[in-house]
């Protein structure tokens, strides 16, 4: 991938992802059932987006809705399937009931994975304690991504927190990149661009007429013409 600032697009089938590629997406998140805000895809799905495609895929590996792992043991299953049929980039995240992170849980996860790299999701936002979360997380293999708002409510509320992480990089747990996502709008871009972030991640946005619809190759030109506007 170049230089240029990332742009990835939720997808939920083919159609999805065609479309994203064709506007100008970098990569895709791929899940189902974005009523739970987005949990594992079959198999079958990520097979035909992979025929479909030939941008990076990352595959969310999540059963239920919320930040809890749930049942590991059948989410490590899932997760060696989906390796087995040729995903190698995921999307995960769970925390504790206190809002710690679930080491336990990340940890089983990644051994399944075996250096893919991988996105900590959302979860971040809803922690306890970002910078201690952050600092635990720092030496796990295959991390390369934190997806965030910056805050649980979205990046309207999140975007100091966005700026001042973003002026960390390069810190012990800050090596990773921001990938900015939750409630972001094109206005935010000019700032979020001026503090030094390059990625960012897109669902509703990409979908002008909801989620019932599919992705708009049009919608994502947009976003990537202004992602790019430095």
């Amino acid at each position: 991938m170049s230089n240029r600032a990332v742009l990835e697009v939720i997808a939920l089938d083919e159609e999805d992802a065609v479309a994203a590629q064709t506007g100008g997406a970098d990569r895709l998140e791929l899940v189902t059932d974005m009523a739970a805000d987005g949990l594992t895809p079959s198999t079958a799905s990520f097979t035909a987006i992979r025929a479909a495609v030939d941008i990076p895929l990352r595959v969310m590996l999540r059963l239920t809705d919320g930040f809890a792992a749930g049942d590991v043991d059948a989410l490590a299953g899932r997760a060696a399937e989906l390796r087995s049929a040729g995903a190698d980039e995921f999307v995960l995240g769970f925390l504790t009931p206190d809002g710690e992170p679930d080491l336990v849980a990340v940890e089983r996860l990644i051994a399944v994975l075996d250096g893919c790299r991988w996105t900590f999701h959302r979860a971040i936002d809803r922690a306890a304690d970002r910078d201690g979360l952050r600092k635990r997380l720092a030496d796990l293999p295959g991390l390369d991504t934190y997806l965030t708002a910056g805050a649980a409510t979205g990046v309207d509320d999140g975007l100091a927190t966005l700026k001042a992480e973003a002026a960390r990089t390069g810190e012990p747990g800050y090596e990773p990149q921001i990938l900015v996502g939750g409630g972001l709008r094109l206005d935010h871009l000019p700032t979020l661009r001026a503090a030094g972030l390059t990625a960012f991640h897109i669902g509703g946005a990409a979908r002008p007429q909801g989620w019932t619809a599919p992705v708009s190759a049009a919608a994502v030109r947009t976003w990537r013409e202004a992602v790019d506007t430095p």
